[in-house]
């Protein structure tokens, strides 16, 4: 199981997934950072780029391809939160094949209007100021431990890579009109808390009803980072996930 990160953070965020023995009896967990975040450094001679970084689904899903098909991955279950529970609908699109099962959290459709040009600016602390534009979309009854962690990834992100991220977030990912033509080859198990704003438990349900082979549901006590801001009750809902795609097998 192959888990994908938020956007502007890194793998850290499944930390506590990838050590939880429950998870662990039945899945490889595996998380990874994509170029430019946490342990993966940017291309080389990035700093002569004459365009700032803007991540595209295409090369998103394409990254994660060549990723699985290097480690030897034989249909993997993608999880991922975020940006990385949007790109669950491209590869349902263009790499059902290639996969067993795709759990998409704080996913939907279209997520418009985060791509802001104030995340990166130089009369700002990048660091804190994305990591604080992130602390209210996480639920008040997470573990403050939990929240205030999620915000010390946030406040670690490279120069201008969580608004080239949410580029792909909020402009190049739209699924509108695309969503209701999936075949449904691969089930898709889309899980949203009721805290999230950016992508609302409503979002994610009309994208739900028109994704073929899809289930949907709503976590109670939960925002925008589910697996980092309170792991417990995150665990909790993901495990019947779990047991679902292992019976399918």
């Amino acid at each position: 199981m192959v888990c994908l990160h938020t956007a502007g953070t890194d793998s850290r965020e499944w930390r506590h997934q990838l050590c939880d023995p429950a998870i662990n009896k039945n899945f490889r967990v595996i998380a990874l950072d994509l170029p430019r975040h946490g342990k993966s450094i940017p291309p080389y001679e990035w700093y002569q780029e004459d365009e700032e970084y803007k991540l595209t689904a295409k090369f998103y899903a394409g990254i994660l391809m060549a990723f699985c098909k290097e480690l030897g991955l034989d249909k993997p279950v993608i999880m991922g939160s975020s940006m990385g529970g949007n790109i669950c609908l491209h590869l349902a699109k263009h790499h059902a094949k290639d996969v067993s099962a795709l759990i998409a959290i704080e996913a939907c459709e279209h997520s418009p209007g985060w791509h802001l040009d104030w995340l990166r600016h130089s009369h700002i602390h990048g660091g804190e100021t994305c990591a604080q534009s992130v602390f209210g979309l996480m639920a008040p009854q997470s573990p403050d431990k939990y929240r205030w962690e999620t915000w010390w990834y946030y406040s670690q992100g490279g120069p201008g890579v969580f608004k080239g991220d949410l580029y792909f977030y909020s402009v190049d990912h739209d699924f509108r009109g695309e969503t209701e033509k999936l075949a449904g080859d691969v089930p898709i198990y889309y899980m949203t808390g009721v805290y999230d704003f950016a992508c609302t438990p409503e979002m994610t349900e009309e994208t739900a009803k028109k994704t073929k082979n899809s289930e949907c549901i709503i976590m109670e006590e939960i925002g925008h980072f589910p697996m980092s801001e309170n792991p417990d009750v995150f665990n909790r809902y993901l495990y019947p996930v779990l047991d679902k795609i292992l019976a399918q097998k």
